[in-house]
């Protein structure tokens, strides 16, 4: 591995936690050039919910390579993005009778944020934007405004204005109302405060360390939002594209999102994508105002569409929620296992938390797993929550075998 230690810059994270150089990787399995096979709970952080090198995926791929398929467009029309418009109108939008468009921002989740939050400044000619305790949204400096880790934004450089911090749901503890003081703030003309241009949060925080937000406290959100003209940006980047078992993390609540912030599953391989969704009234951008060169990505198009055919089954969302309740199964019984030690799980879907309460217990339950052939990595506040988000394609086998892996390693490091 020396040529990572002689050329490659110190910023590097996640390999320090797992030294080991992969070679190959199928569905929920990484194997490294040694030949040993890992399991794979961290799934890119949400980019691979339908596995590594998914078949389908693949000859979707090869065979638009070989047919000299359009790889790279800037926003010129390409039957490829035509071909994933359609699916997405047809398998996503016409189903939920959302009226948003697609606007393809760039290859990354904190670009969709960015375009999200100038395009909200754009249609209210406001500046603020509500963020919320614990969220994250990105590295680029909106995006990082909007985010709550101080190890992250002290790297910024210059200050992060014009955001406005707020508890989130559950952060004062259970049962308080954390948008009671911003509420009456805002309808108190002494309060100093003014409307925001918009209110951005995470249904669930997965950065943050897997913080579900209650159906109720979401549509209050919505509903302080725009009582007050402000626009509502649901960022579901790492917990849409079935993660949560409906296709976005929201599905079923009745909530009317203004801006929805898509980007790691969409490309279903692992190539990149990243997507607004807007309402009509708010596409007010003039032609090139935002722009990327990454914005018109073939090869993500073509896998994309093959990815949205998984939720025209509703076996695959049943499979998620069947996965995710056995997951959550055994990590509760990890918790009361340990009763002593004041665990905690939460979870959605197939994304859980499993919070130590001790960032040094994480590390370490992250290197006996890693010891044990899992991969799983800590998040959250001290990175002391152990985030589960394996592949939804995840093989039952794969599954119980890698959450006996995460129990012993929960074991042996709380007995060290």
């Amino acid at each position: 591995m020396d040529i990572f230690e002689r050329r490659e810059s110190q910023v590097r994270g996640y390999c320090r936690a797992y030294p080991t150089v992969f070679a190959s990787a199928q569905n929920a399995r990484l194997v490294d050039e040694k030949g040993r096979s890992y399991i794979d709970f961290f799934a890119g952080a949400g980019v691979l919910n339908f596995g590594h090198n998914n078949p389908r995926m693949k000859t979707a791929l090869v065979d638009y390579i070989n047919n000299d398929g359009v790889a790279h467009s800037l926003d010129m029309y390409t039957a490829a993005k035509a071909r994933f418009l359609e699916r997405f109108e047809e398998v996503v939008l016409e189903p939920r009778g959302m009226p948003h468009r697609l606007q393809f921002t760039g290859p990354t989740g904190t670009n969709a944020v960015e375009a999200a939050l100038k395009l909200a400044r754009k249609v209210t000619g406001r500046k603020t934007i509500v963020a919320f305790t614990d969220g994250f949204h990105g590295m680029t400096l909106g995006s990082l405004a909007c985010t709550g880790n101080g190890l992250h934004r002290a790297a910024a450089g210059v200050s992060l204005d014009h955001v406005l911090r707020v508890p989130f749901d559950g952060y004062l503890g259970e049962g308080v109302d954390t948008l009671e003081a911003l509420r009456r703030a805002l309808r108190d003309p002494s309060s100093g405060l003014t409307p925001p241009a918009a209110f951005i949060l995470e249904t669930v925080q997965a950065e943050g360390g897997v913080n579900v937000a209650s159906e109720q406290w979401l549509h209050r959100v919505q509903q302080l939002a725009h009582e007050h003209g402000s626009l509502l940006i649901v960022d579901d980047i790492q917990v849409s594209g079935g993660r949560t078992g409906g296709y976005f993390s929201f599905d079923g609540m009745g909530l009317d999102p203004d801006l929805i912030c898509l980007a790691k599953g969409i490309g279903g391989y692992g190539t990149a994508m990243a997507v607004l969704l807007i309402k009509p009234e708010h596409d007010q951008w003039a032609p090139g105002e935002h722009t990327g060169t990454f914005r018109g990505q073939g090869l993500s198009f073509v896998a994309g569409t093959e990815a949205l055919s998984y939720f025209e089954d509703p076996a695959f969302s049943e499979e998620v929620c069947r996965k995710g309740e056995r997951t959550d199964e055994r990590l509760r019984a990890m918790v009361e296992k340990h009763a002593g030690r004041d665990f905690a799980l939460r979870s959605k879907g197939m994304i859980h938390g499993l919070d130590l309460g001790d960032g040094a217990l994480a590390s370490a339950v992250s290197k006996h797993a890693f010891e044990g052939g899992l991969i799983v990595a800590p998040c959250g506040p001290g990175g002391r929550v152990m985030k589960v988000i394996a592949p939804l394609t995840i093989p039952d086998g794969d599954l119980e075998q890698g959450l006996s892996i995460l129990e012993q390693a929960v074991d042996t490091a709380v007995s060290a």
